[in-house]
């Protein structure tokens, strides 16, 4: 029977697909506009440059201060819009004026290594402590959470397709892997028409 290879352990695909969809998210910024990277296009708000802010939260939160390993801490204060700190509730959720878009894409590289130094430190069921969590349910294993943060990793990633879709029409899965049936943009204006007619008929039943 064939065995699988030694580096695909549970954790190592767990980091794997975190990675892909991290590098996906980052990847729907290129090219683009500070305007295009920041403006809302849904009725909630939901921006490019916003869910890296919001992921970049997350990953410290949940990789960090989850296993007693803060991210901020006295030398190195936490931002204002950081959950403990924040009056506005979306205020994880988009980029202010003052915020530079690299200082956002930069925190959340930085993110990424601070985690990598957890899922290094400690097994996967190593247990810690979510500290916005009511007490009994707080307790969580490292594994629970990378599966957590994956989904909402790849979540937002997929929010994020949909946004740079709208903006310039830009589709695809991660660099070098675009996952998509066609690159022909006649292709695509035929197989929208093709779903827009079948919506239609299916309606007027």
């Amino acid at each position: 029977m064939t065995q699988p290879h030694p580096d695909l352990t549970d954790k190592a695909d767990l980091v794997r697909y975190l990675q892909e969809s991290r590098e996906a998210l980052l990847w729907k910024l290129d090219g683009l506009s500070e305007y295009d990277v920041r403006r809302p296009l849904t009725p909630t708000g939901t921006n490019l440059l916003g869910l890296v802010k919001h992921l970049s939260g997350v990953e410290i939160g949940y990789f960090g201060d989850t296993f007693g390993r803060p991210y901020f801490t006295e030398e190195k204060p936490p931002p204002s819009w950081w959950w403990t700190e924040a009056e506005d509730p979306h205020a994880d959720m988009y980029a202010t004026p003052e915020e530079s878009r690299e200082e956002i894409t930069g925190l959340y590289r930085r993110a990424w290594e601070h985690a990598q130094a957890t899922f290094d430190a400690l097994p996967l069921d190593a247990v810690g402590h979510v500290p916005w969590w009511p007490e009994e349910r707080s307790a969580v294993t490292l594994h629970h959470i990378m599966v957590r943060v994956n989904a909402d990793t790849q979540r937002h990633a997929g929010h994020a397709d949909i946004l740079r879709e709208l903006i310039d029409g830009a589709a695809g899965l991660i660099p070098g892997k675009d996952a998509l049936a066609t690159d022909d943009a006649e292709n695509w204006a035929r197989h929208r028409e093709r779903v827009e007619q079948a919506a239609r008929e299916a309606d007027a039943r």
